[in-house]
């Protein structure tokens, strides 16, 4: 649901005090201060001096377990959550985040959720739209006349299509949207750029693709999947990026770790080069990428192996969940008929 907080601006300089030391000398906040924080960053409430001070700090000290749930329980405070027809789908729906695009290779995320969605998957994408110099899965979606998501009965009508919702930030989270922005003032990224590739848009538990692009995110993002938080959520995928996108990369395949209910597996060894490439686009822009994708879901060119077994995976995990989740349901219903509390 919507943040309906007071407009007085917040007193941020305590918060400074702590995270603003340096790399060394800060301190971190606790979950409750960082997610009062981010909420008031979010509603526009912190001064644009405060505001370029926090993000700067943060970007310097980067974000603790702590510090990103509690942001992270903010932003999705921000917006109105997605939903599935539970019975309309035997799978748990995937959330794809798609903000980095290509710089030297055709970007295949869009065949991806294309490819999981037509096997009954509620699939969502966000992501931003144009991003210079890169190819955005969003370019691609456009060039293949599948227009975007601009609501969340848009998004919700793909679902019953055995579509993927392709939603624009700005319109998913337009408040966190805001924040992103801020990277073409300060020039620097923000902790909002890790929020948006681990955040969960449904109100049901749902499977995250989640990528990590700078070596040092890994232990935070590890220790965070593996919260009571994150396992109340859904499963998460967790792998190096291709090009900082969530797609397995069809010239070798990236470690993946499966993290579920509090656990860790090992889901995808690295590999240092494909047994053999397949083939691929021409060139990577938008409308070339788009008519290999076509090609693909016609038959006439064969899914690269490591996306064909990233489908797999998805599906087989997705379907677990959602009879996870089904349970749970009846579980629920069962206490609540007897008067009693589960567990």
């Amino acid at each position: 649901m919507q943040n309906n907080h007071s407009t007085e601006m917040f007193p941020a300089a305590r918060f400074i005090k702590e995270i603003g030391r340096g790399k060394d000398g800060a301190r971190s906040l606790s979950r409750e201060d960082a997610q009062s924080l981010y909420a008031a960053m979010l509603d526009g409430r912190v001064s644009d001096l405060e505001m370029g001070a926090i993000l700067l700090a943060m970007r310097i000290k980067g974000e603790s377990v702590e510090e990103i749930a509690g942001f992270l329980a903010a932003a999705e405070a921000s917006f109105i959550p997605l939903q599935v027809n539970d019975t309309t789908s035997t799978y748990a729906p995937i959330v794809i985040p798609s903000y980095n695009g290509s710089r030297h290779m055709a970007n295949l995320t869009p065949l991806l959720a294309l490819l999981l969605a037509r096997e009954g998957v509620p699939t969502l994408m966000h992501g931003v739209i144009h991003d210079h110099g890169r190819v955005t899965s969003a370019e691609i979606f456009a060039a293949l006349n599948h227009p975007a998501s601009l609501s969340i009965g848009d998004a919700e009508l793909c679902f019953a299509q055995s579509q993927p919702a392709f939603m624009p930030i700005s319109v998913l989270a337009p408040e966190m949207a805001r924040l992103l922005a801020m990277r073409s003032i300060l020039g620097v990224r923000n902790s909002t750029h890790t929020l948006v590739k681990i955040m969960q848009p449904f109100s049901s538990p749902a499977l995250r693709l989640t990528s990590y692009t700078h070596p040092e995110y890994l232990t935070m993002l590890r220790s965070y999947f593996l919260t009571t938080a994150a396992a109340d959520r859904g499963d998460i995928f967790l792998m190096r990026g291709t090009e900082g996108e969530t797609v397995a990369s069809a010239k070798r395949a990236q470690q993946i770790d499966w993290f579920h209910e509090g656990t860790e597996t090992l889901l995808v060894p690295k590999q240092t080069i494909a047994d053999e490439i397949p083939d691929l686009p021409e060139d990577r822009d938008a409308s070339t990428t788009a008519r290999w994708i076509s090609d693909v879901l016609k038959g006439n060119i064969p899914v690269p192996s490591s996306i064909a077994i990233q489908v797999t995976q998805c599906l087989e995990v997705c379907k677990a969940l959602k009879i996870r989740h089904n349970r749970s349901l009846v579980v629920d219903e069962e206490h609540i008929l007897k008067g009693t509390k589960p567990g």
